[in-house]
């Protein structure tokens, strides 16, 4: 199974990522988990990637390319699936992330959007600021990254649709609910024949 997560930040992207990849076997890719390894460890990339998580904007796309391309190689590499969490947010990424897959073969077969409301969202986030003191999880910058959210990242889910691989599914129950939700979906959409895309991405506005 090979699943893309398309959801807000505090939409539960990380906990249904996890528990999707744990179920059929195969490896959570969490880009943003790998952004922040490189900032917590100070490399020449985790400080460029700081300013970015600091100011709630989006990490350049051919930084983001170069995670992924690496990340899928491996996966395919080892003969699994995977879930990409965290990538594509763009229209651009988008269609990166479909011709770095199709290279190795390895196309996604469902992207997942989990449905929330920004309300419900920015409590989330505030929640955790209190517990993990995350430097992007103060409201002015939730509120920053929804707005790009919903400005070019949701347009992309038309495509998904197209493709016919999307799958639209209420995050706002409690995760477990959710979880089951999800996974009785994909375990019905696993044997689903791979629909090719009607091209590149339409352009987005700015």
């Amino acid at each position: 199974m090979r699943v893309l997560m398309i959801a807000p930040p505090g939409a539960g992207k990380g906990t249904q990522g996890g528990r999707i990849a744990a179920h059929f076997g195969v490896p959570h890719l969490a880009t943003g988990d790998l952004l922040r390894r490189h900032v917590a460890l100070g490399t020449p990339l985790g400080r460029r990637v700081q300013r970015h998580l600091d100011r709630g904007s989006l990490v350049p796309d051919l930084l983001m390319q170069d995670l992924v391309r690496g990340s899928l190689a491996d996966a395919t590499a080892a003969g699994v699936g995977y879930v990409l969490d965290g990538y594509p947010r763009t229209a651009t990424q988008a269609w990166a992330a479909y011709q770095i897959a199709a290279s190795i073969g390895a196309t996604a077969h469902v992207a997942l959007h989990l449905r929330t409301d920004d309300d419900e969202v920015v409590r989330r986030l505030l929640a955790r600021a209190g517990t993990e003191h995350r430097s992007d999880d103060t409201e002015p910058v939730i509120r920053r990254r929804l707005a790009l959210y919903h400005r070019v990242t949701e347009p992309i889910l038309d495509w998904y649709h197209r493709r016919g691989i999307l799958l639209s599914v209420d995050g706002m129950p409690g995760a477990d609910h959710v979880t089951s939700t999800v996974v009785a979906a994909l375990e019905a959409m696993r044997a689903r024949r791979h629909v090719e895309p009607p091209g590149p991405v339409p352009a987005l506005a700015a």
